[in-house]
């Protein structure tokens, strides 16, 4: 079939790109030693470098972010194909399918604490099927998944639950498309909710029984607020220097994941000795290091193409038709498939409105 015929990106609320540009980097930043130590799931005891830093605003504080995002990026592509095919679900069964299979992939070859193979089977058993459920049942279901989370330790299973039925439900909600004045009472309220959890936690050693939910408590809450001020700066004079640094990352969010690992254990290599051992310095390095290289890469391939390499493929799993990739070059712009120029680096919406932005259909 033609890439005429496959299904294009009609446009993305660029400010979800920009939180999970920036959800990547700090995941990246926790899980370099994890990563480099060749094995294991990421620690869920606590860091091993700076516990003053590294544990109380990282440590955590990054995967929250990045699971509700899946989740709203899930039901804002069930809105979308709902449009464009008879069967929505079943593309989106596709897509978890799709999904799982990469990130068993990732763990059987490169790391044993891949998430994405966690996120696939969890989309599988518990957003798919919430699909049916009305809204108002989704955020109560969602709430309660993370309560048994907290209650029980369980910080990857039913918390990914939690996070994507809460994700789910913004969209179900359109809190999405009217966040603005939320965000500015949110942000206030989980910034003074986060200090006592905070207190609470750094007071704690990581052997302690109290530990997880302190940990997973704190998370939630600074998760929340990290979000809530990124939407607002994106509102500010800073809003175009965000959309600058973290949406090619987001954009290629999967792609970037994988690489991160690959860059990590090859440079784990080059190193040597125990990661453990290595300070926070050099991990903060080793990080930076690998974002910056990313964002370079980000940036120059989707000046040229519409997707990154692996978002394309599974893009292609998706909907069993090729899209098109590369973007079609009309004199000095590079123009989509189905006219108009389409520049990665154009200004476009945040969730609320942005000055000087323009409204994006979700893809």
């Amino acid at each position: 079939m033609s890439t005429q015929d496959a299904p294009v990106d009609r446009g993305r609320i660029v400010a979800l790109d920009v939180v999970r540009g920036f959800a990547l980097c700090g995941i990246l930043l926790a899980n370099v030693q994890p990563i480099a130590a060749e094995g294991g799931f990421a620690a869920t005891s606590g860091p091993v470098v700076d516990p003053a830093g590294f544990g109380l605003f990282v440590e955590q504080r990054f995967m929250p972010i990045f699971s509700l995002l899946f989740g709203v990026g899930f039901s804002l592509l069930l809105r979308a194909a709902a449009g464009r095919t008879p069967s929505p679900r079943l593309l989106l069964l596709r897509r978890l399918l799709a999904l799982l299979v990469v990130g068993v992939a990732h763990f059987v070859f490169l790391w044993h604490g891949d998430i994405l193979s966690t996120y696939a089977v969890m989309g599988l058993l518990v957003l798919l099927p919430s699909t049916w459920l009305p809204r108002a049942a989704v955020a109560p279901l969602g709430a309660t998944f993370l309560a048994t989370s907290l209650l029980t330790g369980d910080g990857r299973f039913t918390y990914v639950a939690g996070l994507f039925l809460l994700g789910s439900a913004l969209v179900r909600y359109d809190v999405i498309d009217h966040s603005v004045r939320g965000v500015r009472l949110a942000a206030p309220v989980l910034a003074v909710a986060a200090v006592p959890a905070l207190w609470w936690q750094s007071g704690l050693s990581s052997t302690d029984r109290h530990f997880p939910l302190a940990l997973a408590l704190a998370g939630l809450l600074l998760a929340g607020f990290y979000i809530c001020l990124m939407l607002l700066l994106l509102r500010t004079r800073f809003g175009p220097v965000l959309v600058t640094v973290f949406a090619p990352l987001g954009r290629m969010a999967l792609t970037n994941y994988l690489t991160a690992t690959v860059l990590v254990l090859v440079i784990g290599r080059l190193i040597g000795g125990h990661p453990e051992a290595w300070t926070a310095g050099a991990v903060v390095g080793i990080a930076g290091g690998i974002l910056a290289i990313q964002w370079l890469w980000s940036t120059l391939w989707l000046r040229r193409c519409h997707y990154g390499p692996v978002e394309w493929l599974w893009r292609w799993a998706t909907w069993l038709r090729r899209p098109p990739l590369r973007r079609r070059r009309t004199g000095s712009a590079f123009v989509g498939v189905r006219g108009g120029a389409k520049n990665a680096d154009a200004p476009a919406s945040v969730p609320g409105g942005c000055r000087g932005a323009r409204r994006n259909r979700p893809s």
